[in-house]
């Protein structure tokens, strides 16, 4: 993959920055998604993929009139198809400069709106598109999966990689190999794949950031499961966003294997009290819905 320009992206992230002590939101940086889109091939105007980014924000406060704080989680939800992206520290920096604010009424009710209003109003405008935003207290109830692993392959335990070479570690989508298959072409099957050893850095500072993808495909070409967690595995020093790394992996599926479906959502570790969910699909009906419903609290994984 490509080394892209940070100018835009490098405001805040990689800089030393005082956090803000007032609602301030100036400090939100934004990216284009063709940014990176233009290296593999992807036009903003004709999407192979549906889907959306999910945000879980877990270090979420403000003040009411009298001063008592408020606390939560927020969940920020908006479509793939927006032209851009926000940047992770902004944001972080952003949702901080609520701390300290006073927020006008001291009901928690009229709080939390209010202060929900405001973000999605920012979000909505920095991106041009219609950012989803809720709150969640802290006495919410955290019940909802998001998959079920009993229904996924986890390669790095299903396959036996003891005496297997590894030593991949940049995007190379030659990695992913055909499995044979007497299947018919005009007959496919429903594969769920899983890894929890997704490991990629940040295009701007070289931190490592830690996932799980999973991957839905139906198709009739099948992809040799030993050749995927290769592929998965060489993403471990390339230097891209969670969204970027998300659209790679479904595109060199679909170029590779033209499946009649397929979905790959990643859902990466915390950083920095915030983690960043990319879900891309061939079809709506295979997103993640209690991902991307922004009103269900995330359930986070063993890892977040």
């Amino acid at each position: 993959m490509n080394v892209l320009d940070n100018t835009a992206v490098s405001k805040v992230l990689g800089q030393v920055v005082d956090y803000p002590d007032q609602y301030d939101p100036s400090i939100l940086v934004r990216e284009p998604r063709q940014n990176n889109r233009k290296t593999i091939d992807l036009d903003d105007n004709n999407l192979p993929f549906v889907g959306f980014d999910t945000w879980n924000c877990y270090e979420v406060s403000t003040l009411n009139e009298n001063g008592l704080p408020i606390v939560g989680t927020l969940k920020i939800v908006y479509p793939c198809d927006s032209e851009f992206i926000v940047e992770s520290k902004s944001i972080k920096l952003y949702l901080n400069s609520f701390n300290m604010y006073r927020c006008p009424g001291w009901g928690y009710k009229f709080v939390v709106e209010y202060v929900t209003g405001i973000i999605q109003r920012d979000l909505s405008e920095l991106l041009q598109t219609d950012v989803q935003v809720h709150f969640n207290g802290n006495t919410d109830t955290d019940t909802s999966g998001v998959f079920d692993l009993k229904s996924y392959t986890t390669l790095e335990t299903f396959l036996d990689i003891d005496r297997v070479q590894f030593d991949v570690y940049n995007e190379s989508p030659d990695l992913l190999v055909e499995a044979p298959s007497e299947l018919d072409d005009e007959y496919s099957v429903a594969r769920f794949y899983h890894s929890a050893l997704l490991k990629s850095n940040c295009r701007v500072t070289s931190q490592p950031d830690w996932g799980d993808v999973y991957i839905y495909m139906n198709s009739s070409r099948v992809v040799d499961p030993l050749s995927l967690l290769k592929y998965i595995i060489s993403f471990r020093d390339e230097c891209h966003f969670h969204e970027e790394i998300c659209e790679t992996i479904y595109k060199r599926l679909t170029d590779a294997f033209t499946p009649k479906a397929l979905a790959v959502t990643c859902l990466y570790t915390r950083r920095g009290g915030i983690d960043i969910n990319p879900s891309r699909a061939s079809h709506e009906m295979f997103l993640p819905q209690s991902l991307i419903n922004p009103e269900i609290p995330h359930c986070k994984t063993l890892k977040q």
